[in-house]
């Protein structure tokens, strides 16, 4: 059976660029753009896991997780952000990793891959134990400079660093 994913996310070009990485991994993905939309999805749909945003209109990322935490603590859920300092919160949401934008996808396919692959007895044991074995990725920002740096050039200095010229 396919592992259907739900991208919650108010940026449609990050629903739409992950949906196309996940489906290309083999997922069945579903969208929605608020807490509100995710949290209708989740009480209708069978859901694996969850790719949840924080900044969100109508329903925010928090009040989804708070929501979440009491209708289903067993789904595991990746925290997407461009916020900073959300790593303490986001652990004490429930949530299993805290990924920050732009988010380096090989990683986060790694980490889906292992989420996924977890039995559903080990994680209930080690949910009622209160290890939930939180991870934080940070944004590699040397990563995104080199990435802006290879994909734009302007004979102009921007973050301290000399881009390339055309």
């Amino acid at each position: 059976m396919t592992a259907k994913i739900l991208i919650t996310d108010d940026e449609r070009s990050i629903r739409e660029g992950l949906d196309k990485v996940l489906r290309k991994e083999g997922y069945d993905v579903d969208l929605a753009e608020n807490g509100q939309v995710a949290i209708e999805k989740i009480s209708h749909k069978h859901i694996d896991l969850l790719l949840l945003d924080v900044g969100l209109p109508f329903k925010d990322g928090w009040t989804t997780m708070e929501w979440l935490s009491q209708f289903n603590p067993l789904l595991p859920v990746i925290i997407i952000t461009g916020r900073w300092k959300q790593t303490e919160r986001a652990e004490t949401s429930g949530a299993d990793l805290l990924m920050e934008k732009p988010l380096d996808v090989a990683r986060l396919l790694q980490n889906i891959r292992q989420l996924l692959a977890e039995p559903i007895e080990i994680r209930a044991k080690r949910i009622n134990e209160h290890k939930r074995g939180f991870q934080s990725v940070a944004c590699d920002l040397r990563q995104f400079r080199s990435n802006l740096e290879n994909r734009f050039t302007t004979p102009f200095k921007w973050f301290g660093f000399k881009l390339k010229h055309s």
